[in-house]
């Protein structure tokens, strides 16, 4: 059988630039495991799927190829995860955007 999630799982670690090896270090497995998966010989067991979506930095839901309605996009997850960061910018950008009053 040729798992189709090794595939992905190539692709998100070449974008990110990191090897095999080094996303093994990552998520605690060895790098011919990484090398299997991405042959499609194996698939990572589920227990690893939120550790090598941190190291891809990728959702679960784009690594195991399922797309709902509510999906968001690169773009908009960087605009949540800054919105997150700045604390301080949160109401202003909550007035901008008319979902809270001054």
């Amino acid at each position: 059988m040729n798992y189709e999630i090794g595939s992905r799982i190539r692709k998100y670690r070449e974008a990110n630039n990191i090897t095999q090896k080094q996303l093994a270090q990552k998520i605690g497995v060895s790098s011919s495991r990484i090398s299997n998966w991405e042959q499609g010989l194996y698939r990572p067991d589920v227990d690893l799927l939120s550790n090598i979506c941190t190291a891809l930095n990728v959702s679960p839901s784009e690594l195991l190829d399922i797309h709902l309605d509510t999906e968001f996009t690169a773009h908009e997850r960087n605009l949540i995860l800054a919105y997150r960061e700045h604390t301080d910018l949160q109401r202003a950008v909550n007035i901008l955007l008319g979902i809270e009053y001054s």
